[in-house]
């Protein structure tokens, strides 16, 4: 049993954590440069380097992969298979689905109003509007990388739990007369697009779906990596635990209210709370941060505002707001279980 763990232990840190791309930046900073180890600059240098080449090695794997997985869920296929569930069980197969869909707020709505277009139930597709950006396997294997499997799973738990509530809320609340008639309504011919592809076709795919999204968010990526490197290396840990440590009973719903502006995905947001955390911020109030850009950007919530109409909009963001700042709550206090 030793054994077994010994090895896990291993390929997640030669695999995940990548502690030799750690160790080979270092070298080359301390060595190559010159550089003073216990200086301001080495450690922000030294996160952004290992950081930026760490997200895009796994980034671009992880892509690939799920893209591949992607290829057997097409949106047509995928409303075939939620029109045969109703109710919970439909909400929870709606909120699974979103985990094996790649997408950034912003774009899982097209799939949104697709979804709503085949006559889904409202709270299948909010399941899957929730879920989609918050929860997919990159992300996962990225928070282990960081915080380790217990934590990234755990997140997964959470963000399902909200998608799967705030889906059946929704439903319950009879909320479908709030959808623009824009969206309900279309004259678009039914197409079948369920066509058996090739590996060849999907390994293709899967290929072009790594160019497209590393094209949409390297930008992201670096301005994350560059301010979780600048929090890491320059800004004192006691004013950031002042302001987002434990002892503020308010850091959680600072750091959603922070959040919801910001556009980005959470592989932008990873390495801004990975400074966090090594500051002294509690995993919950990242969490919490992370969770609200990913799914309550400011972009995407004045995208959806042109296809639901406003009470449906206040209670949508209402419900991811609370189970956002629940999740938060949650973590800080429980965290010390999974650590």
């Amino acid at each position: 049993m030793q054994i077994i763990r010994d090895i896990f232990v291993w390929l997640n840190d030669a695999l995940l954590k990548m502690t030799w791309l750690q160790s080979m930046v270092n070298r080359l900073l301390l060595d190559g440069f010159q550089m003073d180890a216990s200086s301001y600059l080495f450690k922000s240098l030294s996160f952004f380097f290992y950081d930026v080449i760490k997200i895009f090695i796994l980034l671009s794997v992880l892509i690939y992969i799920s893209s591949y997985i992607q290829t057997y869920f097409t949106p047509e296929r995928s409303k075939q298979i939620l029109t045969k569930f109703k109710g919970i069980p439909g909400n929870i197969l709606g909120a699974l689905l979103g985990t094996v869909t790649p997408f950034c707020s912003c774009s899982s709505i097209p799939i949104f109003i697709g979804f709503t277009r085949a006559g889904l139930p409202i709270g299948v597709t909010f399941s899957f509007l929730i879920s989609s950006p918050l929860v997919d396997l990159a992300s996962v294997i990225l928070l282990a990388s960081i915080f380790g499997w217990p934590i990234a799973l755990t997140y997964v738990v959470f963000g399902l739990v909200i998608a799967v509530i705030g889906g059946t809320l929704i439903d319950w609340f009879k909320m479908d007369k709030y959808i623009a008639d824009f969206v309900t309504t279309s004259n678009d011919e039914p197409r079948n697009l369920l066509l058996e592809q090739t590996k060849k076709e999907r390994r293709r795919y899967a290929l072009g779906e790594v160019k497209n999204i590393i094209k949409k968010v390297w930008i992201y990526i670096l301005i994350g990596v560059g301010i979780g490197s600048i929090i890491h290396g320059y800004i004192p840990q006691s004013w950031i635990e002042s302001v987002l440590g434990e002892q503020n009973p308010f850091s959680v719903l600072i750091a959603t209210i922070v959040g919801v502006p910001m556009y980005a995905d959470i592989f932008g947001t990873l390495p801004i709370a990975e400074a966090l955390v090594m500051k002294g911020v509690g995993i919950g109030t990242v969490l919490a941060f992370m969770m609200a850009v990913t799914a309550l950007s400011l972009p995407s919530i004045m995208l959806l505002k042109r296809v639901v109409k406003t009470k449906l909009l206040i209670t949508f963001i209402t419900i991811v707001v609370i189970g956002i700042v629940l999740t938060g709550y949650a973590f800080n206090a429980f965290s010390y279980l999974l650590i």
